[in-house]
């Protein structure tokens, strides 16, 4: 059984990063998904890929995998760059702006 260890990826429909600071193991799947001819489904009866188990530090998720004997693989970490501005939100609304802030 093969897994890969890596940094919980930002919902991209969200801007915070409260849920990146855990460490994920996905299991990687074992079989090949096999196409419904009928409804077009796609299936698989493997269901270790189902599974997405997370832990509070990469040390955790290499012990937790050792333990149980899965080859894990660590995928490094990419953090990502803050995007703060120097003034904020609140900057939209300042009664100092020289144009408009929404027409």
């Amino acid at each position: 059984m093969r897994a890969r260890i890596m940094r919980m990826p930002r919902n991209n429909t969200q801007i915070g990063s409260a849920t990146t600071a855990d460490w994920v193991l996905d299991f990687e799947p074992s079989q090949a998904r096999v196409l419904d001819p009928l409804m077009g489904w796609t299936g698989s009866s493997d269901t270790q890929t189902q599974v997405r188990m997370t832990f509070p530090t990469r040390e955790e998720a290499l012990a937790y995998a050792m333990r149980h004997g899965i080859e894990a693989v660590v995928v490094p970490d990419n953090p990502r760059r803050p995007n703060i501005r120097p003034a904020g939100y609140g900057e939209n609304f300042a009664t100092s702006r020289r144009e408009p802030w929404s027409h």
